[in-house]
């Protein structure tokens, strides 16, 4: 197996590790952070939600992971592009563990409250409400944004080059593009965070990048195609310029 072919299966398993990590640290805590009673319920799982913070910085790791391990692929076609798509997935993992630092906070945070008695009316609700709303707005606005935006330009990449097949970067291209449209209705507050709406609108990429994973384990990137489209660029800029010479 050559260096593009392992690199073409690390990406790809890189992939299901950020969602899978990502999608079950979700599942373990916004339940809680959901309730009512969230600093109780905070407080009384405190396991559960330490779990779910080790699981959001796996997915930060894989997410940076992913920009950093294409870099050396993508910067032979497009250097500018490449290194975008690396410094926007890596700001993407540092801005998720921003979240998980929030979540970490309003853990502190539930265990004081409990000790001091739950009061019904307190300042801890105050705070509590305005870490939520901070996290919120870093994991659906911030980080998808981010995510997004590099994600943008590896598949403008893809389908000039074709190193992936053509539907499967345009079918990210379309998610990417949905999914910002959703981040800024939330970041207007047209939409909730977590909303329904909201996961609709995040699913064609969520499945998008499950079916580009599973593709580049299993074919790796296509790099015949990839320079037979780059010589046919370089040949037409070649053409463009001598035209404009004369």
């Amino acid at each position: 197996m050559n260096q593009n072919r392992k690199t073409a299966a690390v990406v790809g398993v890189l992939f299901i590790i950020g969602t899978v990590a990502g999608g079950a640290g979700a599942a373990i805590t916004k339940p809680m952070l959901g309730a009512p009673d969230y600093l109780v319920q905070l407080a009384a799982n405190q396991f559960s939600v330490t779990l779910g913070a080790l699981l959001t910085l796996v997915m930060a790791a894989a997410c940076a992971g992913i920009g950093i391990a294409l870099y050396p692929v993508l910067k032979k076609y497009n250097d500018g592009l490449a290194l975008g798509a690396a410094g926007f997935r890596i700001m993407e993992g540092v801005l998720d563990i921003v979240g998980v630092i929030g979540l970490v906070l309003l853990l502190a945070l539930a265990q004081a409250f409990v000790k001091a008695g739950a009061p019904s009316a307190s300042y801890f609700q105050t705070l509590g409400a305005l870490l939520i709303i901070g996290c919120d707005w870093v994991n659906t606005v911030a980080v998808l944004l981010t995510w997004c935006i590099g994600a943008l330009m590896y598949y403008a990449l893809f389908y000039q080059t074709r190193l992936v097949p053509r539907w499967l970067a345009g079918w990210g291209l379309v998610g990417c593009s949905v999914t910002i449209a959703g981040s800024l209705l939330g970041m207007f507050q047209v939409i909730a965070p977590w909303s329904t709406v909201q996961a609709v609108m995040n699913a064609p990429i969520a499945l998008q990048e499950m079916v580009l994973a599973v593709w580049l384990i299993a074919k790796g990137f296509n790099l015949s195609a990839a320079a037979s489209t780059s010589a046919k660029i370089a040949a037409n800029e070649l053409l463009s310029a001598a035209r404009v010479a004369q």
